[in-house]
């Protein structure tokens, strides 16, 4: 049976598929441990190339089917199965000193929380209210004492750890500083603290003035470093375009630390194209989640820096790349086709790979990784810059019985292996919540863009509305 023909049979169960279940029970037992997601660290090179694949004939792209199942319906359930692993995954007991810190995936992993999981459940808390699953007060609540828990744990210049026991907020792993999930946690403090105002706005003031910029950037390379290990000293440089542009933003709109315009001028903004597609600005293993993560937050569209650069068209381009890659390689694959593409970190059949992602990579599109896993997040959270395309998406994978689960998709799925992955991943299922909701009504947007800091951020690096 085909991929259009599989699709057609089994769109027909989405709905059902989709609805609402209770939580799981995690298992006592600990699977293997997750790899921290850090980029390789790049040498620049001296000028940008555009790299065109050879001519050749696309595969007909098969038009979109009509299906039973309402496509806002499987949005919905999925924003709300997102929403759930936030709320019930996170550490409610009022006498941790772990409390609301949020579990990085589940059901593997017990016990471990990441502070970007924080900062992406920090936001689906204002979603929560907005879509009506939890009163204000409740949300209000837990924010502000999650903010008071993130005050009191053990921070480098403001920085925090990226894994902590969800019990005692202490390190995890021997796990690094991380500069870029020190960000995704502020970008969460900021937007709650925005919304819910009063003491958590206070609270959040307090955790963002804190953090000093300067002491994880390179002063002679004038790059920010990807991590600090007490033991070890920093690593890594952002030295090529990723997710890290709200990184920049941060800096830039400190009134306590602040950093200039330098790194953001700095890092390598190196142009290429899939076959005969649109040129843009690609990460290095041009892994889809890195043209969306700082977009989640921070609405660059209209926006352009002095250069001319608009990461919003950037960001359009880089989905489209995506979707046509997956188009050429349908005939290859089981998984990968118009219904299932953005390939993204996430996990696979051998374990958590950072390296999956589609050409252009690096200087010689060598750099990424396919092996036919895909993770519905790929698509779906590409919403906003490939709307037609990421709903086919999202209606075909609410058709696969097997990547259900109680928090909505399941990580990654590879038919080719046969295998579905059996967690979900927090930052995964943040980037599906927080792009779906600005998808309907710019709910993270009207927030975290009224942020001080963020507003601040976008004119000193000179990201302004288009004239």
């Amino acid at each position: 049976m085909n991929k259009l023909s599989r699709f057609t049979l089994a769109v027909s169960l989405a709905l059902t598929a989709c609805g609402p279940r209770a939580p799981s029970v995690a298992p006592a037992s600990e699977p293997s441990r997750p790899v921290p997601v850090t980029a390789t660290p790049v040498t620049a090179a001296p000028t940008s190339t555009t790299v065109v694949f050879p001519t050749a004939t696309l595969a007909p792209v098969p038009p979109t089917v009509p299906a039973p199942a309402d496509p806002d319906e499987v949005i919905a359930a999925e924003m709300r199965g997102s929403f759930d692993f936030f709320w019930e995954q996170a550490n409610t007991d009022p006498g941790s000193p772990g409390y609301g810190l949020i579990r990085d995936r589940h059901p593997g992993s017990p016990g471990i929380a990441s502070i970007a999981s924080v900062g992406f459940g920090l936001t689906a808390y204002v979603i929560g209210v907005e879509q009506g699953y939890v009163a204000r007060e409740q949300a209000a609540d837990r924010a502000e004492r999650t903010l008071d828990t993130l005050l009191g744990l053990d921070r480098h210049e403001g920085f925090f750890f990226h894994f902590l026991d969800i019990e005692t907020g202490e390190r995890a792993w021997e796990s690094e500083v991380s500069s870029i999930d020190t960000a995704i946690l502020l970008m969460g403090v900021l937007t709650a603290g925005q919304y819910f105002g009063g003491a958590t706005a206070g609270k959040a003031q307090e955790l963002y003035a804190g953090v000093n910029f300067p002491w994880f950037l390179d002063d002679e390379r004038q790059m920010f470093y990807m991590a600090y290990r007490p033991e070890n000293g920093f690593e890594g440089h952002w030295d090529f375009y990723a997710e890290q542009l709200m990184l920049y933003v941060l800096a830039a709109g400190s009134e306590t630390h602040p950093v200039d315009a330098r790194p953001y001028q700095t890092f390598t903004r190196h142009t290429a194209a899939f076959r005969d597609g649109e040129p843009f600005i690609h990460s290095w293993f041009n892994s889809i989640f890195t043209y969306q993560f700082s977009h989640a937050w921070i609405d660059f569209r209209g926006r352009v820096d002095a250069d001319g650069v608009d990461w919003f068209a950037n960001s359009v381009a880089a989905a489209r790349a995506h979707y046509d890659f997956a188009v050429y390689m349908d005939a290859k694959y089981e998984t990968l086709g118009p219904y299932a593409w953005g390939l993204s970190a996430s996990d696979g059949p051998t374990g958590y790979n950072g390296l999956y992602g589609a050409p252009p990579s690096g200087f010689d599109n060598r750099q990424h990784r396919v092996d036919d896993t895909v993770p519905p997040y790929g698509a779906i959270a590409s919403i906003l810059f490939a709307p037609a395309e990421a709903r086919q998406a999202l209606l075909y994978y609410a058709s696969l019985p097997d990547l259900q689960s109680p928090y909505g998709f399941k990580d990654a799925f590879n038919l080719t292996e046969g295998w579905y992955a059996t967690d979900v991943i927090g930052i995964d299922k943040g980037i599906t919540l927080l792009m779906l909701a600005n998808a309907q009504d710019d709910t993270v947007y009207r927030s975290a863009m009224q942020a001080g800091p963020v507003a601040r951020g976008l004119e000193r690096l000179g990201i302004l509305p288009a004239k």
